[in-house]
């Protein structure tokens, strides 16, 4: 079993780099979107949009799974002077059965427009994050040490109304801690795609896919490995109201289909898209 996750690690990486030195070359066959439709508003892959110039996108999203656990997050993104760099921030809050609610690790992001724009047909946008130790680990939230995360979102317009987004990432965490204190490095990888349908430039339809391999402490300097796979087809649809504040909910449904235990949940999405400054 330890062989077959390690082979699955450096199979998520390899493809990953794969699939961005093949897809990029492909920008001259796709085609840009129409300006009405809506861009930024994924649920669990993540798309290569930075915010543009004066934009601030507020983010929530709700996840139920069978039984009482559930979790909810608030994402805020913030441009730096233009879409070049954006500044974001998460902040979890989970429900565990038998541990109540409580606090998760709060994520502190930068993320990069490498390539591309709104009206692009490819697009991408390296992030770093850093994962503050802000949950209760002994309650299951939290890692129990400061963590670092990268991820490649590349977006490719194929057409006015098929979109796809690719991500790849791998999170870090140094003397990471378990509920009884020991300590051990962590380490993750995790590999996602997404198909958008634009039926109409305010109602689409996505079936998003994520897989993970991610390890966590057993013991004082050891760790296990389990992977983690997710099917989540769901809809979402946009409200451009005065002020050119854009509402966005959405609702999907995500599959298990790893090894771990059963991870069928219902996910609610809402974002408020809106200027804070003059153009």
């Amino acid at each position: 079993m330890r062989g077959e996750r390690a082979w699955l690690s450096r199979s998520v990486l390899d493809i990953c780099l794969l699939l961005t030195s093949y897809l990029l070359p492909l920008t001259s066959y796709l085609s840009p979107l129409t300006a009405q439709a809506i861009q930024d508003n994924s649920f669990l892959i993540e798309e290569a949009y930075n915010q543009e110039r004066g934009v601030v996108q507020h983010i929530s999203a709700f996840e139920r799974v069978d039984g009482d656990d559930w979790a909810y997050s608030f994402t805020q993104e913030w441009p730096l002077g233009g879409i070049r760099h954006q500044l974001s921030y998460t902040i979890p809050v989970e429900n565990i059965e038998g541990f109540g609610t409580g606090l998760g690790d709060v994520a502190v992001n930068y993320r990069y427009q490498l390539a591309g724009n709104p009206d692009a047909r490819a697009i991408a946008a390296p992030r770093l994050s850093v994962l503050l130790p802000t949950g209760d680990e002994e309650e299951g939230r939290g890692a129990g040490a400061l963590g670092l995360q990268v991820n490649l979102p590349v977006t490719l317009v194929l057409s006015k109304e098929i979109v796809t987004h690719w991500n790849a990432g791998a999170t870090l965490t140094p003397s990471a801690r378990n509920a009884l204190g020991e300590r051990a490095t962590t380490h993750s990888l995790n590999f996602g795609a997404s198909l958008v349908w634009l039926f109409r430039p305010s109602f689409n339809v996505l079936l998003e896919t994520i897989l993970e391999d991610v390890r966590s402490v057993v013991a004082d300097g050891r760790v296990v490995g389990e992977t983690g796979w997710v099917l989540s087809p769901g809809v979402r649809w946009a409200f451009d109201l005065p002020g050119d504040l854009q509402i966005v909910p959405g609702v999907a449904y995500t599959i298990g289909l790893g090894e771990g235990p059963d991870e069928n949940a219902l996910f609610l999405y809402l974002s408020f898209e809106h200027p804070f400054s003059r153009q």
